[in-house]
C-alpha cells in the first residue's frame, strides 16, 4: 500500500493504545490531547473480523479522522501481525515500519531484540519509552522500567531504545495467586507494608521457588498471617525482578506507571540501592504518539 501524504497526521488525528485486555483512545488536535477514554475492549475481547467495526465505532465517537494504533492490535492475537523493528530504534524507524490498514489507518510495529541468542519483543511500550524522552520526563540516556503483567526494562541511549528485557513478574503473581498451593493464602490486598518490604529483601536472594514455598511454611509454623501473604509474595517477585536489573550497579530508575504499582517498584529500587523516579505513563504515550505523527511528516 502506498503511504499517505506526509500531512495526514499534521492536524487532528486519533490514537489508540490497544492492549490485551484494555484500550485507551486519544483525540489529538494541534499536538494536544483534547479527549481520551479507556475501556475493556482489548484485543482478546474482539474477534479477528471485528476490528473494522471497532475502528468505525471509535471514529463515530471521536471523529472521522486518521488513526494510529499501537500495542497488541499489531500482534498475532490482534488485527494484523505487523513485523517488529529491531533495536536500536527511534521514531524514524517506527515510522518506516508502520503497517498500513488503509490510506489513513496504520499500526505501530513494536520493537524486537535478538542478541547472542536472547530474544525479546514489545508492542505499545515503545511509544511510552520514546515519548517519555521526547517530553523531557526522563533523560536521553538511562534505565526505564514499565511495571505490569509483563514488566519491561529498557536501556535508552541518545534518546532511542537500544536494548530491553521483559520479566513476567505480574503474570507470575497472578498465576500463584489464582492456582496451586498458595492460592488460598494470597487473597488479601497488596500494600506497601512491612510484609511487602520483607518480600523485597527475600527477593534479593533470587531463589524464587524456595521462597514461594516459604509462604506456605510460614503459615504452618505461625510466622506470618495470611492477611500479609499477598503483600509478601508481591514483594518477593518484584524484589527479585529489580535485584537482577540492578545487580551491575544501581542508579536512577525511571518508572513509567501509575503511582500505586509504581510505588511498589520504587520501594524495591530503593532497597537495591537505586533512586526511583515515577513518570506518568499516559503522558508519555501521548507525547510519543504525537512525536511519531510528526516524524511521518519529516
Amino acid at each position: 500500500m502506498t503511504m499517505p501524504v506526509s500531512s495526514l497526521f499534521n492536524d487532528a488525528f486519533l490514537a489508540v493504545d490497544w492492549g490485551t485486555t484494555n484500550r485507551r483512545v486519544y483525540r489529538i488536535e494541534a499536538g494536544q490531547v483534547v479527549a481520551t477514554d479507556r475501556d475493556a475492549r482489548g484485543v482478546t475481547a474482539i474477534d479477528k473480523e471485528g476490528f473494522p467495526a471497532e475502528v468505525a465505532d471509535i471514529r463515530a465517537r471521536f471523529g472521522d479522522l486518521p488513526m494510529l494504533l499501537a500495542g497488541m492490535v499489531g500482534s498475532t492475537i490482534g488485527w494484523r501481525d505487523v513485523p517488529y523493528v529491531a533495536t536500536p530504534a527511534g521514531f524514524e524507524a517506527l515510522a518506516r515500519g508502520l503497517g498500513w490498514i488503509d490510506d489513513r489507518t496504520a499500526i505501530v510495529p513494536g520493537l524486537s531484540v535478538l542478541v547472542d541468542g536472547r530474544a525479546d519483543v514489545m508492542r505499545g511500550e515503545e511509544i511510552q519509552l520514546l515519548g517519555a524522552v521526547e517530553a523531557g520526563l526522563v533523560p536521553r540516556d538511562g534505565l526505564l522500567c514499565q511495571p505490569g503483567t509483563h514488566c519491561k526494562w529498557a536501556r535508552m541511549e541518545a534518546g532511542v531504545v537500544v536494548d530491553f528485557t521483559t520479566a513476567m513478574t505480574g503474570e507470575l503473581f497472578a498465576l500463584v495467586r489464582g492456582h496451586g498451593l498458595l492460592s488460598t493464602q494470597l487473597g488479601g490486598d497488596v500494600t506497601a507494608n512491612e510484609a511487602f518490604r520483607e518480600g523485597v529483601e527475600a527477593g534479593k536472594r533470587r531463589d524464587l521457588s524456595a521462597a514461594l514455598f516459604g509462604i506456605r511454611a510460614s503459615k504452618l509454623l505461625g510466622q506470618r498471617d495470611d492477611a500479609d501473604a499477598a503483600s509478601y509474595a508481591s514483594g518477593l517477585l518484584i524484589g527479585s525482578d529489580v535485584a537482577v536489573r540492578l545487580e551491575k550497579g544501581a542508579g536512577d530508575v525511571h518508572i513509567l506507571s501509575d503511582p500505586s504499582l509504581g510505588g511498589l517498584y520504587a520501594i524495591a529500587v530503593e532497597a537495591n540501592g537505586g533512586t526511583p523516579h515515577i513518570v506518568d505513563s499516559h503522558a508519555a504515550f501521548a507525547a510519543g504518539i504525537i512525536a511519531l505523527a510528526r516524524a511521518l511528516g519529516e
